[in-house]
């Protein structure tokens, strides 16, 4: 499911096709002032519209790196904003009331588009690492991910 991916206008702005690999994107010459490497990507079959909670001052945008070992789990938790991610490594099960089910898989190649307020969990049920390249846009000053799940939707 690995292939080009257009998540990020920035790709555009230095000239290189986009594609996930382990290698920098090719410049025009060796000492290009910008390189471009894809980390990770993803592809989901369903809308995407990215906003953050009416009133907020400003927006912070925040890039990470997770990883959750074999067994391991995020725990419950709601965020105030809402995260883009893409399945580096593994099969994340999550777990929230968003799916008919209340859970679906994300492996490999997989893109997860969270929203903000509801309640919900990630857990590697599987025996190798999960790596997630999540991007947050939370309002500024709010944390990343709200564990009081007294302030998180219903």
């Amino acid at each position: 499911m690995l292939g080009s991916v257009g998540v990020l206008a920035l790709a555009g702005c230095v000239g290189v096709a986009s594609t996930v690999s382990d290698e920098p994107a090719p410049s025009a010459t060796p000492s290009a002032p910008v390189v471009a490497v894809d980390v990770a990507a993803g592809e989901i079959d369903q809308d995407v519209d990215v906003s953050v909670p009416a009133g907020a001052e400003g927006v912070g945008v925040t890039f990470r790196e997770i990883t959750i070992a074999p067994g391991a789990g995020t725990g419950e938790h709601c965020h105030y904003g809402q995260l883009i991610a893409a399945v580096k490594q593994g099969t994340l099960t999550h777990y929230a009331p968003v799916y008919p089910t209340g859970v679906r898989e994300y492996e490999e190649g997989d893109a997860i588009i969270e929203g903000a307020g509801y309640i919900h969990e990630g857990v590697n049920e599987g025996d190798v690492d999960v790596v997630l390249w999540v991007t947050y846009v939370i309002p500024e000053g709010d944390p990343l991910a709200e564990t009081d799940l007294s302030k998180c939707d219903a």
